[in-house]
């Protein structure tokens, strides 16, 4: 490897031997981008890109321009290179090629062996290999959902592979992560087979990836402002969803609200059950609502304000085979074609088409895009809230798109184009941008959505286990938000207990969002009036923690940080906590400690570093302390961390009873405040001063102080100090 030439942002380096260039860039601080292909290959993606490429780049990265600064220096023995950003720096050794990544003294990644990089084939049939080690005591987090041990390591992962539900982003407790900006195909192999290293092979004409260093959160933070992070979805998304059990009418599920209704049980939404109530006709592209489902439109849409509730429904961009509209489009080359003849290929039919087969819209064309955009916000108009869309259909290899996309890239590329289309129909419009499209589908830049469908589980408490360790896996991997199922129309119901289902209400209501099932068996009705007390005890929290739980979100737009936060995210130097892995943060404030198994008594790890205060008792531990303690099914285990604060809602049976004046109904300090507090549109303020805390913002709230604490208020202004 020769040096050729650097700048404030780049080092450039000549493999001549095999033909390639390598560049090396700061992109940001603590976050390096290794790019390697042949001189010409590169020469032309930087200088003359087409606009196909222009546009995938965009769709992958939402800061393409670097805003580091590079300052680059021989090693001591004159065989490499030192590439440094602060207390971040990045070793590249000349013969043989090898990459080494240090925050500060310490190496926290590096690769191994003389073919460290691995470089076969040519043009778009290139595959790269990298190999990095791992030490002994290093666990890997993120690359999206897994309901098995967080830690990733010993996992294979295909990225095309819609079963291995595979995400982006791959970091280290150790203190770095690495993404593979790419829509080819990326296999992943963390240390499969007892090894101490990773290989990853990844199929593109150009390698191209990103390196960062630093705490999980500081990777999480740098990784959402370089691919996207999640717009806002809003206030009465955050209220409790009613999904419509398959087979059954829109008059029952309505029924089923007005029984919320009447006793005192929170809901907002109503999601109607698959096939899609609304779609194309069969000879015309134009969308209509299926008199069968929904009666006429406009008189539906008057029956779900009048029962204040919103609309989300099923859709897919499909045209169903047979149709006049499926051949018309065909001739056009509107649908996914096969290269063998031509023709539009024919999909099997699924709950969302009725069991129809059917013909996928061409989304990389331009016009079918705008057009189908243009149909669903019209289903907007018309009354609806959230389109709910899970496209990441298993595409065949010789299926092509109108752009040339084909094989692994169009299988990670369409379900993108589905949710960044649904997104342009519901919010593009709307000044700011909010909106939620509803899917389970993973993909790249799936972190620029605000809202991921949780799991359908089995109605035990493995299956609620299951739900919060996908939830904790999606947030590892940038992914603001999973939604949970309280229990499962698809699975047996006798396990179903009353003690269960209370505890998995609990949970939900400390999390982004919840939604009940529209079954006999899953309803508050279910079970008797000690249990519906229960219910309607938890739904008021719920909705008091609506202020709390938003703010998060918003936060998310800041930060990227998720709503539910694993232990390894929020304490990488705390190996106890991680073995803790069902425990999780509710945002910075909240330690939840979720009741996964019969009985009233838990076991509860608080992490290192921090003071917690039991909010159900008031009292206070040190961090590192293992506590035994009792929770009936009215509490949960919970605990408020030091310096924060917690702001909650008066509550309500739906969002639209919510004040925009008076959003905010009292305050639970833990202990002297430090930290403003998360809180939707926070305008509340934190300022220490000669040992006291000053609030600005807290006109005419409640205040829960900590004990040993003394509140006084001027004016506008609230003191906290420590009691005399």
């Amino acid at each position: 490897m020769e040096f050729t030439n650097a700048t404030s942002v780049r080092a450039d380096f000549a493999l001549p031997a095999a033909g390639l260039a390598l560049q090396i860039e700061a992109h940001a601080p603590g976050v390096y981008r290794v790019r390697c292909a042949p001189p010409e290959t590169l020469l032309a993606r930087e200088e003359k890109p087409t606009a196909r490429q222009k546009a995938l780049a965009e769709m992958l990265l939402a800061r393409d321009e670097p805003v580091g600064e590079l300052a680059t220096s021989s090693v001591v023995g004159g065989e490499g290179w030192r590439l440094e950003q602060g207390e971040i720096a990045l070793e590249v050794a000349s013969n043989p090629l090898r990459l080494a990544l240090y925050r500060g003294d310490r190496c926290v990644l590096r690769t191994v062996g003389h073919d460290a990089l691995q470089c076969a084939g040519s043009g778009n049939d290139t595959q790269w290999r990298l190999v990095t080690a791992l030490g002994a005591d290093e666990s890997l987090h993120g690359l999206g959902e897994t309901a098995g041990d967080p830690d990733r390591r010993g996992a294979r992962l295909v990225s095309d592979n819609a079963a291995d539900r595979v995400g982006s982003l791959l970091w280290s407790t150790r203190g770095w992560g690495v993404y593979f900006n790419t829509l080819g195909r990326i296999e992943y192999d963390l240390a499969a087979g007892s090894s101490d290293v990773c290989r990853y092979d990844v199929h593109d004409a150009v390698l191209d990836f990103f390196l960062f260093a630093g705490e999980p959160t500081e990777i999480l933070n740098q990784f959402t402002a370089l691919t996207g992070r999640a717009g806002q979805p809003g206030l009465w998304p955050m209220g409790v969803w009613l999904e419509q059990a398959p087979g059954t009418s829109v008059d029952e599920a309505l029924g089923i609200v007005e029984t919320f209704r009447a006793n005192e049980w929170s809901v907002d939404t109503l999601q109607l059950a698959a096939p899609a109530p609304y779609g194309f006709l069969s000879d015309k592209p134009a969308f209509e609502w299926n008199p069968e489902r929904c009666g006429d439109i406009r008189e539906f849409q008057s029956r779900l304000q009048k029962a204040n509730v919103q609309l989300a429904a099923p859709t897919l961009p499909a045209v169903l085979a047979g149709t006049p509209l499926f051949e018309e489009w065909e001739d056009r080359g509107w649908l996914l074609i096969r290269d063998e003849d031509g023709s539009a290929c024919v999909f099997p039919g699924n709950d969302v088409t009725g069991g129809q087969p059917y013909g996928l819209l061409d989304l990389t064309n331009k016009d079918v895009y705008k057009l189908w955009v243009e149909r669903q916000r019209q289903a907007v108009d018309e009354g609806l809230g959230a389109p709910v869309c899970s496209a990441q259909v298993d595409i065949p290899d010789d299926v092509t798109a109108r752009g040339g996309e084909c094989g692994a890239v169009l299988r990670r590329l369409y379900p993108l184009l589905t949710r960044r289309a649904l997104f342009d129909a519901v919010a593009g419009h709307r000044t700011p941008q909010e909106g939620v499209i509803v899917s389970s589908d993973i993909f790249p830049a799936v972190q620029r959505s605000a809202w991921q469908e949780g799991p359908r589980c089995e109605n035990t408490w493995a299956g609620m286990e299951h739900s919060l360790r996908t939830a904790l896996a999606l947030g590892d991997s940038g992914i603001p938000v999973q939604t949970h199922r309280l229990g499962s129309a698809q699975h047996p119901l006798d396990s179903m207990t009353p003690e269960l289902y209370v505890r998995w209400l609990a949970t939900c209501v400390f999390s982004a969002n919840f939604s009940f099932q529209g079954v006999p068996g899953l309803l508050p009705t279910a079970f008797d009036s000690s249990v519906q007390e229960l219910v309607r005890h938890w739904l008021q929290w719920r909705y008091r923690l609506i202020p709390y739980v938003l703010g998060i979100i918003e936060d998310a737009v800041r930060t990227g940080l998720p709503v539910q936060r694993s232990m390894a995210l929020c304490f990488p130097a705390d190996p106890v906590a991680q073995a803790w892995d069902t425990q999780y943060m509710l945002g910075p404030a909240l330690l939840v400690a979720p009741m996964l198994e019969p009985g009233t008594k838990a076991r509860v790890y608080l992490p290192e570093g921090s003071a917690w205060w039991d909010m159900n008792t008031g009292w206070r531990y040190e961090g590192g302390t293992l506590l035994e303690v009792e929770a009936g099914l009215d509490t949960l285990p919970i605990f408020g961390r030091e310096g924060h604060m917690l702001c909650l809602g008066p509550g309500g049976l739906h969002t639209g009873d919510f004040n925009s004046a008076r959003l905010l109904d009292e305050v639970w300090m833990f202990g002297m405040p430090e930290h403003s507090p998360v809180v939707m549109r926070n305008k509340i303020r934190v300022m220490q001063m000669q040992g006291s805390s000053y609030i600005k913002g807290l006109e005419g709230l409640k205040i829960l102080p900590s004990e040993g604490l003394e509140v006084k208020r001027r004016g506008a202004e609230v003191r906290i100090s420590r009691a005399r």
